[in-house]
């Protein structure tokens, strides 16, 4: 399997014979260019990824709410995870996604996760090997995300930029998560290739470059 990411919460997943994945497609701007990528389905964690849907070629399954879903011999759960926000009096929609791989590797994206979900939420996550988390909201600071990190148990993490936040004030807080996570550097790599034959025992950090930004 191997994990490409594309800046913000954006990743394509891509499993040899398998349904490929792209997760919350962003529409181009000054930061990011075009996408102009392929991919099976296409999962919306918000409302402006489920727009940025449309510039996916080849697509054939768009998932923009909670539920469950098989496509194929891969299985799909979307876990809500909407935060009320009293500032606004509004409920931001967050939908997390959990990926099932018939050969056992597990993939969990947060989507635009901002605040820690409640125990029996966590609990029901099951088995994570790969973790697409978001660093840098105000709202969820690394520690918390380092302690959730530790519940969830994933044998990788694999940090992203959420929309709203400066790719400045995104390193600081990727220096800061590290430091939370008892690791002094981390290199950035082009992708991550993941084999359920050789995935190390104790969880560690692929700090991938964004492709395109």
């Amino acid at each position: 399997m191997d994990i490409t990411w594309y800046g913000y919460c954006c990743f394509r997943i891509t499993e040899r014979g398998q349904t490929s994945v792209l997760t919350d497609p962003h529409l181009p701007g000054r930061e990011l260019a075009p996408l102009r990528l392929r991919a099976d389905l296409v999962t919306a964690s918000h409302q402006a990824a489920a727009q940025g849907a449309e510039q996916v070629l080849d697509q054939r399954y768009v998932i923009a709410g909670p539920g469950e879903y098989e496509l194929g011999e891969l299985f799909v759960t979307g876990i809500a995870l909407h935060r009320y926000d009293d500032d606004s009096g509004r409920a931001q929609e967050n939908v997390a996604y959990h990926f099932a791989y018939p050969n056992g590797i597990k993939v969990l994206h947060l989507g635009n996760l901002r605040q820690v979900p409640d125990q029996d939420i966590i609990e029901g996550f099951d088995e994570v090997q790969a973790l697409l988390a978001p660093i840098g909201n105000p709202r969820l600071n690394s520690d918390q995300l380092a302690d959730l990190i530790s519940l969830i148990e994933p044998t990788y993490v694999l940090p992203m930029r959420p929309p709203g936040i400066k790719p400045s004030d995104y390193q600081q807080a990727v220096d800061s998560f590290l430091k939370a996570m008892g690791i002094s550097q981390a290199l950035p790599q082009d992708s991550l290739r993941l084999s359920p034959s050789n995935l190390p025992e104790q969880t560690q950090v692929a700090l991938l470059s964004a492709a395109g930004e």
